[in-house]
């Protein structure tokens, strides 16, 4: 989720496809998406220029090859990005009727939210989210009330029999070490505290909706730093295009042995296919 906004300052933080079988999986190139939530009135003063979305829309149409930097993980074919045409309102109605659309009707093999946390200097990944907890007004002055939702719905409830927290399936861990691997002086974290506010909300959107899918939960959250200036959303772009390439080349070496255990796997045809989509919204 990208955003104008100021999320809760966080404290709790770590240094640190549909499903397919055999050789189909193997063959089929990821989709990552990726999109940006945008913060209004209330926080415009404080950050007119929101840089998560100036950081996905600045994007590229492909991952471009690697330098020749030692350091950069290593990709094959062409990784295609795909970005929303614009970024989504800091609103818990609209996220909530937003996000099961992002997904529908896509063959989407990941998705990446990227949004603003205000209080840090550093990029994170986060690896899980929070049903409940959200009891900060969104931008249109409105609380989420979800509580009230859930006695008066009950199993109509958008979100019932979901757990207070989803894990996403993404090797969190595998990923943020490449990530740093191809950007050594960059503070690059993993997060376990999404902020229950806005970006937490949508990260949770997507999680419980491919939870109710029955679908791997393939979506991480990015939170990008307040820092709007030309030079920090340069670094943005790289630092998002890397996680881009981190999260393909692990989800790859996944598959890779997944495969071992499969027969006919077809392990020869892996190696050429690295490319992914991305949305940003």
């Amino acid at each position: 989720m990208g955003s104008n906004s100021e999320e809760p300052d966080y404290q709790q933080e770590e240094e640190i496809t549909p499903h397919k079988t055999s050789s189909e999986a193997l063959k089929t190139s990821p989709k990552l998406f990726t999109d940006t939530i945008f913060y209004g009135k209330p926080f415009r003063a404080q950050y007119p220029i929101n840089p998560s979305w100036e950081i996905t829309k600045a994007l590229p149409s492909f991952l471009p090859r690697q330098s020749h930097n030692s350091n950069s993980i290593p990709h094959s074919l062409p990784v295609r990005i795909l970005t929303h045409p614009e970024a989504i309102k800091v609103a818990y109605d609209t996220v909530r009727s937003l996000v099961p659309t992002l997904w529908k009707g896509r063959k989407i093999d990941y998705m990446i939210h990227i949004g603003m946390a205000a209080g840090r200097k550093y990029y994170s990944i986060e690896r899980r989210a929070h049903r409940d907890g959200y009891n900060v007004k969104d931008v249109g002055g409105e609380y989420l009330m979800d509580d009230e939702r859930r006695k008066k719905e009950g199993k109509d409830w958008t979100w019932y029999g979901t757990p207070e927290e989803i894990l996403s399936d993404v090797d969190v861990d595998d990923v943020a070490r490449r990530w740093r691997v191809a950007l050594p002086y960059n503070d690059l974290r993993v997060s376990e505290d999404a902020g229950r506010y806005l970006c937490d909300f949508i990260y949770f959107s997507s999680l419980a909706h491919l939870t109710k899918m029955a679908e791997e939960r393939r979506v991480v959250f990015l939170h990008v730093p307040v820092a709007s200036d030309d030079a920090a959303i340069k670094s943005g772009i790289e630092v998002t295009l890397e996680l881009i390439r981190a999260i393909i080349q692990s989800g790859q070496m996944k598959k890779v042995k997944a495969a071992k255990n499969m027969p006919d796997a077809g392990l020869g045809n892996v190696a050429q296919h690295h490319f992914v989509h991305s949305w940003t919204a």
